[in-house]
């Protein structure tokens, strides 16, 4: 859907050419009404929703129209939200790799944390190979203190212990393994095909994990944040996380991050509301429901905006870290209200790509949301033309370096 371009900083030679990928989903929708311009291109009219984001209005696009092929069952759709992998809802269904753990694969090794999974509450949008849910940090002071605190001596003598343990444990395991398999009849050959891929996979973490041990973390000005346990607490909740998603890419420690967004029945603590937000996403039309709704909403796109100009406020040679980071805001829900999992609410930013614009497709003959995984996947570096369900099929959208 978008072409990503080579050498971002080619005529800066002592520039490192870093790229970083950044995909946040809204488990409970986004209104698509105020969201979608009624007009296609660059001179789209300003919607409620895009309002906040005007300032960087040549920064990102909105795009209507997208969806993942065969992907349904309403809220079990985040599922799939970036997989792609059919029928979610279904008790036979079988995930797979998620966009960002299949690019963790080819460039996590370059940091210290191949990948941040993270929540506002207890969700995930990262999966392994084999189709298992990787568990999400949804802690502040957790994830700082990951990323930021080294600790004392006998607390990274204990987690050298953990990962040497742990090595061991691999060892043991993957003997036993093999002498299972000799055993195995042809029906079990893809269950443990299938449970060595995740225990090679760990077994390559814990690997990097060793050296990476060995090395001081980054310095940050920040003190350590204290986590707010109130959920109705939007605002603060979110502030919170996203100055540590910026933290992270600006000290390079990881360049892929998940973020699974808030989304239960909290009664969200701003000004007009006073109805739980899943009941709002449920309004059935209902003109004073749509309207909290909106509230909501929009304090959650303000929030983005902010985490957006921050990311262009900092600069790497040339370009500035927004234009370094292919950032996706979006919903594996198109209407909440009915739980319908077509035309997804979709913002794509940053990965200095030609934005500016409204992209609208035609929800009956759209191409796939994985086309965007696919272009963001170039943006990375990664030559893969096709994902799950997409292909490189280029729209018109171009890097702009």
């Amino acid at each position: 859907m978008f072409e990503s371009g080579r050498g971002a900083t080619a005529n800066d030679s002592a520039t490192p050419d870093i790229r970083r990928m950044l995909a946040i989903n809204s488990p409970l929708g986004i209104h698509t009404p105020h969201l979608f311009p009624k007009t296609a291109g660059r001179d789209y009219e300003v919607t409620r929703y895009l309002e906040p984001l005007q300032h960087l209005r040549e920064k990102f696009t909105v795009i209507s129209g997208l969806m993942h092929p065969d992907v349904d069952g309403g809220h079990s759709a985040e599922k799939s939200f970036l997989t792609g992998a059919p029928h979610p809802g279904q008790p036979s269904f079988q995930n797979t790799i998620s966009v960002d753990q299949l690019a963790a694969e080819q460039i996590g090794y370059k940091t210290r944390f191949a990948s941040l999974t993270l929540a506002a509450d207890r969700s995930s949008l990262s999966y392994t190979r084999s189709g298992v849910q990787i568990p999400a940090e949804s802690r502040p002071s957790k994830l700082f203190a990951k990323l930021f605190l080294d600790g004392s001596d006998a607390e990274k003598a204990a987690h050298m212990r953990r990962i040497e343990d742990g090595q061991s444990i691999m060892d043991l395991v993957l003997d036993q393994t093999h002498r299972v398999a000799r055993r195995a009849g042809r029906a079990d050959i893809r269950t443990l095909d299938q449970y060595m891929t995740s225990v090679r996979d760990l077994e390559k973490r814990l690997v990097s994990a060793e050296q990476w041990a060995q090395r001081p973390k980054p310095k940050v000005d920040r003190e350590p944040p204290d986590d707010i346990t109130d959920r109705a607490n939007f605002t603060g909740r979110m502030q919170l996380m996203y100055d540590l998603i910026f933290l992270a890419l600006q000290s390079d420690s990881t360049r892929l991050i998940t973020l699974a967004g808030p989304g239960g029945n909290e009664v969200v603590s701003l000004n007009g509301v006073d109805d739980g937000w899943h009941n709002l996403s449920h309004h059935g039309r209902d003109p004073g429901k749509i309207e909290m709704l909106a509230i909501i909403e929009l304090e959650e796109i303000r929030l983005f905006g902010e985490l957006l100009q921050k990311l262009e406020d900092v600069h790497e040679g040339e370009h500035s870290l927004l234009d370094q980071t292919a950032i996706l805001l979006g919903s594996n829900l198109g209407n909440a209200s009915s739980h319908s999992n077509q035309n997804l609410p979709i913002i794509a930013a940053g990965g200095h790509f030609r934005h500016g614009q409204h992209l609208a497709f035609d929800p009956a003959d759209s191409p796939p949301l994985c086309n965007l995984l696919v272009s963001y996947l170039h943006h990375l570096g990664l030559e893969t033309d096709t994902f799950a369900s997409g292909e490189s099929t280029l729209l018109g959208f171009v890097r702009v370096d």
